[in-house]
């Protein structure tokens, strides 16, 4: 149980740019991830690497303590993977979640995201965008030695590892004598919209005995069309559908991921082991255009007096009409820098750590905003998934037009903002030595660690006024009519010159800026006190864990009408029991206990006012963390050679669900002149009575190892079934935010003398995206991808290097991704992406 006490105390063409591996590999901080990293690593250069980097990454698993999924670094360089997000997502029991296509953030067991702890060379980092999230469109594959993904935590992990702990190593300068270099090159195109992608890194290391190090940079860029349709449906008391609004959207989108870093190591030969300095910096930047055009049924009928048209079809009907145009950027960063040293005292080997991080998380949007039109249009929407607006004409005219023919009331300048900065030093001393416990060997472990961080920056800020009248918004559209999947759409749509348009805002005003007030802005400090204690003792049947780890939190929250701070403890007991049952067969059981803190967003101490969308998000820096209490129950059977079949069962009980829950208010209380009107009040509460539980299967297997006759082939497939629930403080029940009823993983592949190809699919049923919509739910429909990734390496050195080539095609099925409120019949979303394609080449010496 937890122990919990209060206490006072195109670009058209693509640019080459940098990547691959990443920088200093820290030796395992953590005794259950204790797994030969110069062996993950060397697989590359083995005749058959599909099979014998499975084969190790099995092996780590199985000499592991606890129940940890490992991904080497040959298995994440040979997917198709655009990020590391991509490469977790085929981890049993893992999903992802995307943003216009690409994946970002991972569901870990059907989570929510802050239930997942991430780490480098195991040292937790601040989620970027709020503090506890971590996201994973930063990370590029290339960059990871390995990835060990923990579902069973034990006592020497972050406490707030709720679901699961991920640990990215990166990599070791000695595994290879001498001098090495490697690099991959990559150059492809995103089929909507003809989008030019770019895949670049380069790593080069030298060591000798004593010292080492290492040296990488990498550089990715996409550029893509996102074809979005967005919808406000509903159904009337009879179930007659009411198309309130439809809102068209074409995104012209430039992502760029980059990174860089090193390490310098010294090994000694006596009581001091090492000592190593490792800098790691990666950036994500996402460069976007949007063109929008919103066909508002509702208002214009209400504006006329008139019903409104029911139904999936309506002729001639009075709409107001919008557009929102924008050049904007979103950009988050990570910068960590460690010192550490591994030395002897007698017979305690002692690790030290001391960490500095920094992340960024920004974003700016400026968007000329026309409201006001006025028309008379028809819309069809039989086939939810393409509606379309036809018909277009102006009712003062009786003329038709295309839609850049509307005119607008009024032209407003809408600024969108939001920034923070987290910076964070962690102090971190680990300790084990081997003993005899009761006649077994024995290993004991005990460490502290000091966590302090401070939180600055502002939530989303919203500022309005007229548009420079010097600026003509109708003398940046072009000609070219918007790249589109859809069949049915609006008649006229072209894009503007949406950089153009911003320049010359920009130079009319002097400069566009976000400037929020104190009323805005995010201002908490926390510290997190922890020490843990944990024995391992072995036995001729296996081994035991036990151990626990007690946290002590303080924080501070500024907010415009005062101060709020608090600090409480959770005690965290944990035990492992991994038995033996044969020599392939291996039965693990374990009980683990953890704390989620709210995130930064949640825990401020301000509100944030939306006045153009007539609401409000209130922070809540009373809100309590959550406390959870898991179990894990799994078999392996580890079939031949590099093929493994297992079966697990876990669950998880969480009590003080923080979730947002929303209300209708007057919206006078932040806006006098609008009187009584209806706002929406969104504020971060806790529930009670939260639960996870579910059911995993995984098959690695390769053909060879049953049927040699079938050398070559293989397979790997993993089912996860979830359910979860949570209660509200009304008393209502609620799946968890990022529950899949259903997760499904498979790959085929086949290799033989230097030639590999493997077809991979993946796919997740829906799941509650979040609770904030007053009387409903907000729900991502069922996604699948399939995949496919083909490589040769070349027979012979081409100046002494290994050179692969190989080729990648993402999405093949061309697939949609959908919201929707309630239920698939009012969805509120649709996105379509295209399919995507890179070759390239990777050199190693």
């Amino acid at each position: 149980m937890i122990s919990k006490c209060k206490n006072e105390w195109p670009r058209n063409k693509l640019a080459l740019l940098v990547s691959l591996s990443v920088c200093g590999a820290a030796a395992p901080a953590l005794a259950q991830q204790a797994v030969d990293a110069t062996a993950l690593e060397e697989v590359t250069v083995l005749a058959s690497p599909i099979r014998d980097s499975q084969k190790a990454a099995i092996d780590a698993k199985r000499d592991a303590d606890n129940t940890v999924d490992v991904i080497s670094a040959d298995t994440i360089g040979r997917f198709p993977d655009q990020n590391l997000a991509d490469s977790l997502g085929r981890v049993p029991g893992l999903a992802i979640e995307r943003d216009q296509g690409q994946a970002r953030y991972i569901n870990f067991r059907g989570a929510p995201f802050r239930y997942t702890s991430l780490a480098i060379d195991g040292l937790s980092i601040p989620g970027a965008e709020n503090g506890r999230v971590p996201r994973f469109d930063s990370f590029p594959s290339v960059i990871t030695s390995r990835i060990d993904a923990n579902k069973a935590i034990m006592a020497d992990m972050p406490g707030d590892a709720v679901a699961g702990y991920i640990n990215i190593s990166t990599f070791d300068p000695f595994v290879k004598d001498g001098w090495a270099f490697s690099t991959d090159v990559g150059m492809g195109n995103q089929e909507l919209g003809d989008g030019d992608i770019s895949k670049v890194a380069l790593r080069t290391s030298w060591s000798n005995d004593n010292f080492g190090f290492s040296l990488f940079t990498s550089e990715n860029s996409r550029e893509q069309t996102t074809d979005n349709r967005e919808y406000d449906i509903e159904r009337d008391e009879t179930g007659e559908l009411l198309v309130n609004e439809l809102d068209f959207r074409s995104y012209k989108v430039t992502r760029e991921d980059r990174a860089y870093g090193g390490r310098f190591e010294f090994r000694g030969d006596g009581a001091l082991e090492r000592v190593f300095v490792s800098t790691l910096y990666n950036e994500f930047q996402d460069f976007e255009e949007r063109n929008q055009f919103v066909f508002d049924f509702a208002g214009g009928a209400e504006a006329v007096g008139a019903p409104q048209a029911t139904g999936a079809v309506g002729e001639n009907q009075f709409a107001l009409v919008g557009r929102a145009l924008e050049y904007g950027l979103y950009e988050n960063s990570t910068f960590t820098n460690t010192l550490g040293a591994d030395f002897a005292v007698g017979e305690w080997q002692i690790e030290s750590r001391v960490n500095f991080t920094e992340t960024e998380n920004n974003m700016f949007l400026p968007l000329p905003r026309s409201a006001g039109g006025f028309v008379m249009a028809s819309f069809d929407v039989s086939d939810l998934y393409d509606p379309a607006v036809t018909g277009l004409f102006d009712p003062r005219t009786q003329s038709p037009i295309d839609v850049n023919g509307v005119n607008y009331a009024v032209d407003l300048g809408m600024l969108i903002g939001s920034e923070m900065t987290i910076d964070a030093t962690k102090f971190k001393l680990d300790a084990e030595r081997e003993l005899q416990m009761f006649g077994h060997d024995a290993v004991v472990k005990t460490g502290i660690e000091l966590d302090s961080r401070e939180a600055d920056g502002f939530g989303m800020v919203l500022s309005y006024g007229l548009f420079p009248s010097e600026v003509n918004i109708a003398d940046y559209a072009t000609s070219e009519t918007w790249d589109s999947q859809f069949s049915n759409g609006i008649a006229g749509a072209t894009y503007y010159d949406n950089k153009g348009l911003r320049a010359a805002w920009d130079a009319a005003v002097d400069g566009l800026k976000v400037t929020p007030n104190d009323s805005q802005a995010i201002r908490l400090e926390e510290d997190i006190t922890a020490g843990y204690a944990m024995v391992t003792t072995h036995y001729d049947w296996g081994n035991l864990v036990l151990g626990a780890r007690v946290e002590n939190t303080d924080y501070l929250s500024e907010g415009p009408t005062g101060n709020f701070e608090d600090s409480f403890t959770n005690v965290l007991p944990s035990a492992h029991l991994n038995v033996d049952l044969a020599d392939d067969v291996k039965l693990r059981m374990s009980v683990s206990t953890g704390v989620s803190r709210p995130t930064y967003s949640e825990w401020r101490g301000d509100d944030m006012v939306d006045f153009i969308q007539s609401s409000v998000t209130a922070g809540n820096p009373a809100l309590k963390a959550e406390e959870s209490v898991g179990a894990d129950l799994s078999l392996e059977w580890y079939a031949g050679d590099a093929s493994l079949l297992s079966a697990g069962l876990f669950s998880r009980s969480i009590d003080n669900v923080i979730y947002a829950q929303s209300d209708v208010i007057a919206g006078d209380a932040y806006m006098p002149e609008v009187g009584a009107d209806y706002w929406v009040y969104t504020q971060y509460v806790n529930g009670s009575n939260g639960k996870m539980s579910g059911a995993e299967f995984n098959a690695i297997a390769q053909a060879a190892d049953f049927l040699p006759v079938l050398e070559g082939f293989g397979v790997s497939a993993n089912l996860t079934l979830l359910d979860s629930e949570f209660e509200t403080a009304e008393g209502t029940r609620h799946s968890l935010p990022g529950t899949s009823d259903t997760i499904f993983n498979a790959s085929v592949f086949y290799e033989m003398e230097g030639f590999s190809i493997r077809l991979n699919h993946q796919f997740r049923d829906a799941w509650l995206s979040t609770t904030e919509n007053v009387g409903m739910t907000d729900y991502w429909a069922e996604q699948k991808r399939v995949d496919l990734s083909v490589s040769y390496d070349l027979p012979m050195s081409v100046f002494g290097a290994d050179v692969t080539l190989y080729a990648n095609a993402n999405n093949l099925t061309d697939e949609q991704d959908v919201r929707y409120t309630g239920d698939e019949s009012t969805p509120n979303q649709v996105e379509s992406y295209g399919r995507r394609y890179l070759a390239g080449f990777r050199v190693n010496f």
